[in-house]
C-alpha cells in the first residue's frame, strides 16, 4: 500500500500523526490478537471437551438400545434456549442461559417404567449436544475476529508503519535538500553580490 503525501510541511506533520496513532494503537491490537488466540484454544478444549462428554453418554446408552425402539421420542421436545451474551476481548458471543424442555404427558401405568429414567437420559443428551453447537458457534466467531485481528496487526507492523516511516524519510531528506539548496544558493548570491561591489570601489 503506497502512502500518498506532498512535499511539504503539512503532509509532514499529517503522516507524523497518523504513525503516532499506528504506534499506539498496536500494542493493543497485539493484546487483543493474544486474548483472542487464548480464547479460541480455550473454546476448542471446551468443544473438544463436550464432544467426549456426548460420545461417551451415546455408548453409555447403546446397551439399552433394544429398549430404545420401545420409546416415543415426541415425548420431549427443546421448548425453548434462553441466550445470553457475553464480551470476550470485544467479541459478542452467545451463551446458554438455559434450556426449556417441553415433556409431553404420559401415563406411567400404560408405559414401561423406565420412561421417566428415559426423558431424563435424553434431556442429558440434548443439553450436551446444544451446548457443544453453541461452544462451536462460539469458537467460529473467535475464530472469525482473531484472524481479523491477526491481519490487522500484520497490517500495521509489516505495511502502515514502515510506509508511514519511509514516506517521512523522504519528505524530510526532500526538505532538507531544499534548504541546503536554498542557503548555498543564497550563499553564492552574496558572494556574486559581495565581488560586483568590489569590483565597483
Amino acid at each position: 500500500m503506497a502512502i500518498k503525501f506532498q512535499y511539504n510541511k503539512t503532509s509532514l506533520q499529517q503522516l507524523e500523526k497518523q504513525l503516532k496513532v499506528r504506534k499506539r494503537t498496536l500494542p493493543i491490537i497485539k493484546n487483543k490478537e493474544s486474548a483472542l488466540r487464548m480464547e479460541v484454544k480455550k473454546s476448542k478444549e471446551e468443544a473438544a471437551g463436550y464432544e467426549e462428554k456426548l460420545e461417551k453418554q451415546i455408548q453409555a446408552y447403546e446397551a439399552m438400545f433394544a429398549l430404545w425402539n420401545e420409546f416415543d421420542p415426541s415425548l420431549l421436545k427443546v421448548k425453548d434456549v434462553h441466550l445470553g451474551i457475553k464480551k470476550i476481548a470485544g467479541v459478542r458471543v452467545p451463551l446458554i442461559d438455559n434450556i426449556d424442555f417441553e415433556i409431553r404427558s404420559f401415563s406411567l401405568f400404560t408405559s414401561p417404567k423406565w420412561y421417566a429414567d428415559g426423558i431424563h437420559i435424553l434431556k442429558q443428551l440434548a443439553h450436551t449436544a446444544i451446548e457443544r453447537e453453541f461452544t462451536l458457534a462460539k469458537l467460529s466467531l473467535l475464530e472469525h475476529a482473531r484472524r481479523k485481528t491477526t491481519q490487522k496487526v500484520n497490517l500495521f507492523e509489516k505495511v502502515q508503519i514502515p510506509g508511514y516511516e519511509d514516506a517521512l524519510r523522504k519528505i524530510k531528506r526532500f526538505m532538507e535538500d531544499e534548504e541546503n539548496l536554498s542557503k548555498s544558493s543564497q550563499k553564492i548570491l552574496k558572494s556574486i553580490q559581495a565581488k560586483r561591489k568590489e569590483a565597483e570601489v
